[in-house]
């Protein structure tokens, strides 16, 4: 790809970590979540005329969710920050020296580098145990990714949403993207400017995530909710944040309990007045018939 005098290169990396406790244990799909640890980004970045900018990025390390297994908890997140450090590394060492627009150094590292780590660090750190997943990895670098956009835009003074057309970027839409073989669609000249709202709402509603040990109903209190001055059923949500969108955790693998769950919140949504139910089974469901029925 041809460069242009907007191009930046990464040339330090600095990692945080957020310790998270949850106000109540949060079910979703096969396990039941009390913390996560987020990870915090610093990109430091330089543009081709020698000015600089910081990048911050961040994601949590959802340990369930990118890898789920019957292994302890804490054996993954323990893998997931250690993948983290190595990342550190590479983004920090000049690896990815090679100047250009963030989409095209990350899509650089997605597809010749962290493949290579990936595996490298597989056999380095869970030899003749249970590899770390491809999905991991790239949350794991989800973060610096974040990071590295948010610099760009920093150092040209413009959203980074207005830098994704042919005057900040190299290369067209057609260098990432293949289309299926005999399909008419073509990305030659396309960018992804083209396909964002050119005026995005300043506003978004809020999804209120109902998880699968939430108490729905007086009669699902135990007396141990934490008692700090925030809500604890669904209904006194719903009226504290005039809640329109709910989002619910549900299992994916018992459907008389999900069926039964969806009717209670329902219940609940139509009596509040709530306009949008959304179910979210996490990856857990295997024939779309499950889902369907």
């Amino acid at each position: 790809m041809a460069s242009n005098p907007k191009d930046i290169r990464p040339t330090a990396a600095t990692l945080y970590y957020l310790p998270i406790k949850t106000r109540m244990p949060l079910k979703f799909g096969p396990e039941i979540t009390t913390e996560v640890t987020c990870a915090r980004v610093r990109v430091d970045v330089q543009g081709e005329n020698g000015n600089t900018a910081v990048g911050w990025g961040e994601t949590p390390l959802s340990v369930q969710w990118v890898w789920p297994s019957l292994l302890p908890y804490e054996e993954r997140h323990s893998v997931l920050k250690a993948f983290c450090g190595r990342l550190v590394d590479l983004w920090g060492g000049g690896v990815l020296d090679q100047p250009g627009h963030p989409m095209e150094i990350g899509h650089r590292f997605l597809d010749d580098i962290l493949p290579g780590l990936l595996l490298k660090f597989n056999g380095e750190v869970r030899e003749g145990k249970e590899p770390m997943p491809w999905l991991a990895a790239l949350v794991c670098a989800s973060a610096f990714d974040i990071a590295l956009h948010d610099a760009y835009g920093k150092l040209h003074g413009v959203s980074v949403y207005q830098t994704y057309n042919a005057e900040y970027m190299n290369a067209d839409l057609s260098a990432y993207l293949t289309p299926a073989d005999g399909s008419a669609i073509s990305f030659v000249g396309k960018y992804p400017a083209d396909f964002l709202v050119s005026s995005p709402p300043n506003t978004l509603k809020a999804w209120h995530l109902v998880g699968g040990k939430d108490p729905i109903t007086p009669e699902e209190l135990t007396g141990s909710e934490p008692d700090d001055g925030y809500p604890v059923l669904l209904q006194d949500w719903i009226r504290r944040d005039n809640l329109t969108c709910l989002k619910v955790k549900l299992t994916g693998t018992d459907a008389s309990w999900d069926f039964k769950r969806t009717v209670s919140v329902g219940a609940v949504a139509i009596e509040e007045g709530v306009d949008w139910l959304s179910v979210d089974f996490n990856c857990t469901v295997s024939k779309p018939e499950y889902v369907n029925q």
